[in-house]
């Protein structure tokens, strides 16, 4: 179920709301990684849930959002078993309105089909690629 992290929502300035906007807003959520803080802005409109999401530190240097804080921003604004994806949509729908934002989107009253996880691995079983000191 989608919804928005009230504690964190923008409530004054340009991009300022409230809760009766629902789910619809800006969000500036605490660091997952110490000095970043993420910037969201989510919306329900159209049949679709989405939240958009770029990272920044003090000195407003902008950053994109790495797994971590993706997965985190998803936990906040959807349940652990609800389904999101990113898209890279096809070429004439482009649209790059903010340099360093990644989107999670959710069809509403859809079902995202998802591949089997072994297609991806084996449960349980996690590979090190760091290398080993001699």
């Amino acid at each position: 179920m989608f919804v928005v992290p009230e504690d964190y929502r923008i409530r004054t300035g340009p991009l300022g709301s409230t809760s009766a906007y629902g789910n619809n807003g800006a969000f500036r959520i605490p660091p997952k990684i110490a000095g970043r803080e993420l910037w969201v802005i989510a919306s329900d409109g159209l049949f679709w849930e989405h939240v958009s999401v770029h990272a920044s530190n003090a000195r407003n240097k902008l950053f994109i959002p790495c797994w971590d804080e993706m997965c985190y921003v998803k936990s906040l604004f959807w349940g652990a078993e609800d389904v999101v994806m990113q898209l890279h949509p096809a070429s004439a729908e482009y649209v790059n309105m903010h340099q360093a934002t990644l989107h999670l989107w959710r069809p509403i009253g859809q079902v995202i089909p998802t591949p089997p996880s072994i297609l991806v691995g084996f449960k349980g079983v996690s590979l090190n690629h760091e290398k080993e000191s001699p």
